[in-house]
């Protein structure tokens, strides 16, 4: 029974996959006729207002980057190189949009889940405590905090915290990954596992300083959100008959919390945390801009302020590939927690 099971949830997760090629191929054609939609053209922009360049040069520009066709023939064209796995070649840097955003990726990637650990964390243990410690002065005083987090945005926040703790302290770098001066061998692009492969424990420390500001900015306002939900449905989950029940039969207070109702009390808050992950994937283009940080964020800001449309394109269809991924994780994840929840 247990394999038939599993084969069912495997063959529900392939489904749920394949769903996700008409979402992205809808996305990529929204996205494609919002940015030419926008005032701007690209060729101009990339010469620049006022250049040398000769109309000739400019006409030969557009007819490079197709832009001299009607919209529905530069669609075809998008759509014929998307059928083959090609986003197509930057207008700016002149080179292929996958490769320039597998680039950046991991840098995002390593940001988000950094972010994600310090809201769990935090978050997670704060609601817990809030939900047992109801009415007091602990709950009142971490439920303040938590509306105070979710009201300050990332990037007040963020230029507070370089002001404060890199400009006045001195304890985080202003900006970037890793200092000029630490030498770190790339092996898969993720800086903090790079320096634990090559055992290079001081650019290990150097990224964790760089890391840790923008990783606190961009998760106060998750973590409040987490903490909120989870004292919520930690308070439902103890008024629960079963929970009455084990302290009944004398369980001490942290079995009855931790074992009994922690286990139900966290499926609203893994929903909450699954879904925060697109407020990490589109959050971090605001932080990623603040503290310079080289991800996927600053690079499609970059992307549309150039009209560089190709890597937009690709930029947006990658972070709904990567956030329909993790919601199926999260689906996934009910499963193991609670065997009743089906896919």
């Amino acid at each position: 029974m247990p394999r038939a099971q599993e084969a069912m949830r495997g063959i529900v997760i392939l489904r749920r996959v394949l769903a996700t090629i008409p979402l992205m191929l809808g996305v990529a054609v929204v996205v494609f006729v919002i940015m030419r939609a926008i005032p701007g053209d690209p060729v101009d922009i990339i010469i620049g207002q006022g250049g040398t360049a000769t109309q000739q040069e400019l006409d030969l520009l557009r007819r490079e980057f197709h832009l001299d066709r009607p919209l529905h023939e530069q669609l075809m064209l998008f759509l014929g190189d998307l059928s083959r796995g090609d986003l197509g070649l930057s207008f700016v840097k002149r080179r292929p949009v996958a490769s320039i955003l597998l680039e950046a990726l991991p840098a995002t990637i390593e940001l988000a889940m950094a972010s994600l650990f310090l809201s769990v964390l935090f978050g997670i243990p704060l609601g817990i405590y809030a939900a047992v410690r109801q009415s007091s002065l602990v709950d009142r005083i971490s439920m303040a905090g938590a509306f105070l987090g979710i009201s300050m945005p990332p990037f007040w926040l963020g230029i507070v915290a370089i002001l404060l703790l890199s400009v006045r302290l001195g304890w985080f770098p202003t900006s970037g990954r890793v200092s000029l001066g630490v030498l770190l061998e790339p092996v898969t692009g993720f800086y903090l596992l790079d320096s634990v492969l090559t055992g290079n424990w001081a650019a290990l420390w150097d990224v964790l300083r760089h890391l840790f500001l923008p990783a606190l900015t961009l998760s106060v306002g998750i973590m409040a959100v987490v903490a909120r939900v989870m004292r919520s449905s930690m308070i439902e989950v103890l008024r629960e008959n079963y929970v009455t029940t084990a302290r009944a039969k004398g369980l001490h207070e942290r079995t009855v919390v931790l074992r009994h109702a922690l286990r139900n009390a966290l499926i609203p808050t893994i929903t909450v945390v699954g879904l925060q992950m697109g407020v990490l994937l589109g959050g971090n283009m605001v932080v990623e801009t603040v503290f310079g940080w080289p991800g996927m964020g600053r690079l499609v800001v970059a992307a549309i302020f150039s009209r560089d449309y190709p890597v937009i394109q690709g930029g947006v269809m990658l972070y709904t590939f990567i956030f329909v991924i993790v919601n199926l994780m999260v689906d996934v994840l009910y499963t193991y927690i609670n065997p009743r929840v089906q896919l």
